[in-house]
């Protein structure tokens, strides 16, 4: 379960860092707002991963 966990966590930071080049592009307001959320989510996702499993397996 543990390198389950590991990959979900290394696809998440490397969404994280394809979004921040996104970022860095951006063109628009409407868009970079666009990528701060989708960076604020998988960043939310990442936490859980990294320490809300451990609570929900009990």
């Amino acid at each position: 379960m543990n390198s389950q966990r590991d990959l979900l966590i290394r696809g998440s930071e490397k969404v994280i860092g394809h979004y921040e080049l996104l970022l860095a592009s951006a063109k628009t307001e409407h868009e970079r707002e666009l990528y701060r959320q989708r960076i604020e989510r998988e960043r939310r996702l990442t936490r859980d991963l990294q320490g809300g499993l451990d609570h929900r397996a009990a």
